[in-house]
């Protein structure tokens, strides 16, 4: 599909050459662009079925240079689908990639033969009509391909896009909610191109630690620029990387609001002047421009990537630290519009009394597994409690409206541990309190040093299982993840 770029650690000095070299080209061939707004699909106002098509196209990144890419409806990415809390949203799916998929409906709280999961596939040239029931509050959820074994694959190419629940509580707090005027998605990836084409980075490193590019993108834009009015705006950031974390904040060290996790509103708005967001995470924050002053959304190095890899950045970034990802262009004059609300949503609080177990899963990877993976064909070098993925094997078995303990430990590296069908509670984080990041009902969370979670199992998986796994996509790929079931 895509043109494969192999990175190892003997061609390290190679590699970095050609990095240095694109770098110089791309600085030349990239002018700053108008960030690209994914079609908006409101299902109440667009009516049944909503059509989506995955389907190969071409995408030109950079001028005069078009990419094999994938899309859902277009050529890269989907269009944001618009859901409201208590509809039942028919979805049909048509496969039209001329190889296999699935579309997983990240962070939605749905049975387990809805979830798009491995085992929901969607074979070539079929469709496939999920009935969703949206019983869930507001938040900024995403769809993406799940096939096993493609996932990284088909995600890298464009396979992704965004999903947002809205319901009356949300739109009673008055917050920017003018689509990709004052309410914007914001998809961040890293992807590698070589004389301004997409190319798969692959190899020993790619697979050990997760494919990582040597460009930004924000819903496909190389160099975007928002512009965006002079009041408060509502950004809803998505890691749609394979690999990588952001260490996100503004230039000018300015403060914004964090108002809700992948589960939804937090309780109350979280000023901060940082925000990490590893792949699977979402988070949404406000962000005042009224002072009209242009300023750049920047990220830290990813801290999570082998020395080698951090050859992918550009030279500039490897000495500052920092590297631009989006550049916001307030415009008009200055305007009084929404204001940060003192309080946002209250939830019901997990009783810890109702923990009916605990569970331990331990994330590991290793050289040794990861050699025999490669000579098997790249699969299973990476497990969970010392085993890797068997879609004829059921991990774990739990009982309906549960609650239960999950611990969670990671190995050599930080790994974003993701749950299908559930949100979760931080306990703790490596034996004490969990950090300001980890409030909110979850879905996804970064793990490396052990973690409790509080789960609450309110949706059956009987016909097909739920998945839990590394959302490194190269790890859950090549066996970082695990199935259970629900009834």
């Amino acid at each position: 599909m895509l043109t494969r770029r192999s990175f190892v650690a003997g061609t390290v000095l190679a590699g970095g050459t050609a990095f240095a070299a694109a770098s110089i080209w791309r600085a030349a061939a990239a002018e700053p662009q108008k960030l690209r707004i994914p079609d908006l699909i409101d299902a109440r106002r667009h009516g049944q079925p909503i059509a989506l098509r995955a389907q190969a196209g071409r995408t030109s990144f950079f001028p005069g240079q078009e990419s094999r890419t994938l899309g859902y409806n277009g050529n890269y990415l989907g269009p944001t689908l618009r859901v409201h809390r208590g509809d039942d949203v028919e979805i049909a799916v048509t496969n039209a990639l001329g190889e296999d998929t699935t579309v997983h409906w990240h962070g939605l709280l749905i049975p387990g033969e809805l979830d798009g999961g491995p085992h929901q596939m969607i074979r070539q040239g079929a469709t496939w009509r999920p009935m969703l029931p949206i019983r869930q509050p507001a938040a900024t959820l995403w769809y993406h391909s799940h096939v096993h074994g493609r996932t990284a694959e088909q995600v890298y190419a464009g396979l992704s896009g965004l999903l947002l629940v809205t319901d009356d509580d949300e739109k009673a707090l008055g917050l920017p909610s003018e689509y990709g005027l004052d309410d914007l998605p914001l998809v961040l990836q890293d992807r590698q191109f070589e004389d301004g084409r997409l190319v798969l980075p692959d190899g020993m490193m790619a697979q050990m630690h997760g494919r990582r590019g040597d460009t930004l993108l924000v819903n496909g834009t190389v160099n975007p620029v928002a512009r965006v009015p002079r009041r408060l705006v509502r950004l809803r950031l998505v890691n749609g990387s394979n690999a990588r974390i952001y260490h996100l904040a503004f230039e000018d060290g300015r403060p914004f609001h964090w108002i809700a996790s992948e589960g939804g509103l937090l309780e109350r708005p979280v000023e901060l002047r940082s925000l990490s967001l590893a792949p699977g995470e979402r988070a949404e924050i406000l962000v005042d421009f009224a002072d009209g002053r242009s300023i750049v959304l920047e990220t830290g190095m990813d801290t999570n990537a082998p020395m080698m890899m951090g050859m992918l950045a550009r030279a500039s970034d490897l000495i500052t630290g920092r590297e631009p990802v989006l550049r916001f262009e307030p415009q008009g004059e200055e305007e009084t519009g929404a204001k940060v609300p003192e309080r946002l949503m209250a939830h019901e609080r997990l009783d810890v009394s109702r923990v009916v177990r605990r569970r331990r899963f331990a994330m590991t990877m290793g050289m040794g597994g990861m050699m025999r993976g490669m000579m098997d064909g790249g699969m299973g070098m990476h497990g969970i409690n010392g085993c890797a993925f068997d879609m004829e094997r059921i991990d774990e078995e739990v009982r309906l409206g549960d609650v239960e303990i999950w611990e969670v430990s990671g190995a050599m590296m930080a790994h974003p541990f993701h749950v299908h069908g559930v949100h979760f509670e931080m306990l703790s984080r490596n034996g004490a309190a969990p950090g300001p990041r980890d409030q909110g009902l979850r879905d996804t969370v970064v793990v490396q040093e052990p973690v409790e979670l509080l789960v609450r199992f309110t949706q059956p998986a009987v016909a097909a299982p739920f998945m839990y796994h590394c959302h490194i996509l190269e790890h859950e790929d090549n066996g970082m993840m695990g199935q259970f079931v629900v009834r």
